[in-house]
């Protein structure tokens, strides 16, 4: 897993056991999983009592490193052995990350289904409506005698319908088709393997 400077620096500063004790590293680490699970958003970490003595901006970005870590870790598809080999490397102690490593394997799942749920599907086309339409002019030029098309593709996406209306010129009503067409025969070869 390759992690920005700033969040190895973040998660050096959780490691360090004069910054962080026993009891404030089990409350952060604790409230970086809860806050990624949670479906009520952030859970105040400046809030919580064991927090309360650390410099608010070195919880806020050890909170931040743990909860990318956390992250890519999930991204990565991370085992036990490449979590316990990141968290050494970054000054980890064998104790903290036993820690973290145990709480990750107990909520390994739900987090992957967090990941997958994130983001959005693409609409599906129902249908497709177009319009052959002449330009004689505009406001720059007096003549133009082009030719373009007004396409209209109703979608649905979750249930929602949607109209996506768009228009273009002849060279690029066929680009679009040529791509469309290279992008079904992929679909083809795909699903066929």
């Amino acid at each position: 897993m390759e992690l920005s400077e700033s969040v190895q620096r973040g998660l050096r500063t959780l490691a360090n056991a004069s910054v962080f004790d026993g009891t404030s590293f089990q409350a952060l680490v604790d409230v970086s999983f809860w806050s990624l699970l949670s479906r009520q958003g952030d859970p105040a970490v400046l809030d919580q009592p064991e927090l309360k003595h650390i410099d608010q901006i070195l919880v806020k970005r050890a909170h931040t490193a743990a909860a990318t870590f956390i992250l890519e870790a999930v991204k990565h598809n991370a085992d036990s052995s490449t979590l316990s080999s990141c968290l050494e490397e970054l000054s980890f102690s064998a104790e903290r990350t036993e820690i973290i490593n145990g709480i990750y394997q107990t909520h390994k799942k739900e987090l992957d289904s967090l990941l997958a749920s994130i983001g959005r599907c693409p609409p599906r086309v129902n249908d497709v409506s177009w319009r052959l339409q002449y330009h004689m002019k505009n406001g720059h030029v007096d003549k133009v005698n082009e030719p373009f098309y007004s396409i209209s593709l109703s979608t649905e996406n979750e249930g929602a319908l949607e109209d996506i209306d768009f228009t273009c010129t002849v060279e690029q009503l066929q680009d679009l088709v040529g791509k469309l067409k290279d992008a079904a025969k992929s679909v083809e070869k795909a699903s066929q393997m």
